[in-house]
């Protein structure tokens, strides 16, 4: 099983770059082609959240537009960024299957991993947060999968990573969902956005990593002694691959033009 993560996508309104110089849509619409183009098919693709960068309907119509164009299925989650009536509106059933209630969280049935989505947002605020009824749902939705191995996705990584985007803005609730986690023996990973950087590390008995946006990376700054910035960079995603060994192995996904392939031996 092959399955694509793209996140922190910050569509701007059609005709505009995001923060006025971030060409986003054209980055979201280049990983979409170089997943189709991929020589072992794409079962799902994930995106997991800050699907706009201002929560309207235009800017959610507008990725919605461009998402269409995977050969595969795929599912949303918020972010921050993002407003959970526009997302449910826009996106329906196919790609955000969240029941009808306050939280756009869900499972997705019919894969050799046990999918769990997971709303992790607080509105107009920029932290996650697992509340007492989301905890309880979580519960709920990893003991429907028994044994299969579960894939847990979320906007924000419920750990300090040590950039403002997680220590600063916080996760409400972190320890109860590290109680959850550390409960089950099956929960094979944890993946997440919110950060804008590509990580990897051990917590609650498993791991989590977090995916890199789709062309505005973090400025890195261990100390947190500037404010947080971005670069300009190529379109990047994540492609998890579940092998018949049960491994699952992460390969970062950089979209640009690059010389070769070149096969290792001497060229003369």
């Amino acid at each position: 099983m092959l399955i694509a993560q793209i996140s922190d996508t910050h569509i701007a309104e059609a005709g505009h770059r995001t923060f006025g110089v971030a060409p986003m849509a054209e980055n979201l619409a280049a990983c979409v082609a170089d997943i189709n183009a991929q020589p072992l098919p794409v079962d799902v693709v994930l995106v997991s959240g800050d699907i706009t960068n201002d929560g309207t309907e235009g800017q959610a119509r507008r990725a919605a537009a461009i998402l269409s164009g995977l050969d595969c299925p795929y599912f949303v989650i918020p972010g921050n960024h993002d407003d959970r009536a526009t997302l449910r509106k826009v996106f329906g059933k196919a790609a955000c299957p969240a029941p009808d209630g306050d939280f756009l969280s869900f499972t997705v049935p019919g894969f050799p991993l046990h999918l769990v989505a997971l709303d992790s947002t607080i509105p107009d605020a920029p932290g996650g947060e697992i509340c007492a009824a989301r905890a309880r749902w979580l519960e709920q939705a990893l003991a429907e999968g028994g044994d299969k191995p579960a894939l847990l996705f979320l906007h924000h990584p419920p750990l300090k990573c040590g950039v403002p985007e997680s220590d600063q803005d916080g996760f409400l609730g972190a320890e109860c969902l590290r109680e959850i986690v550390a409960g089950q023996d099956n929960i094979e990973r944890v993946l997440c956005g919110h950060i804008h950087l590509h990580t990897h590390t051990r917590w609650a008995g498993t791991v989590v990593t977090t995916a890199p946006s789709i062309g505005m990376p973090l400025a890195l700054d261990l100390t947190q002694s500037h404010p947080s910035e971005f670069l300009l960079d190529v379109p990047s995603y994540l492609l998890h691959h579940w092998t018949p060994e049960r491994s699952l192995i992460t390969h970062p996904v950089r979209v640009a033009p690059l010389d070769g392939p070149f096969p290792f031996v001497e060229r003369r």
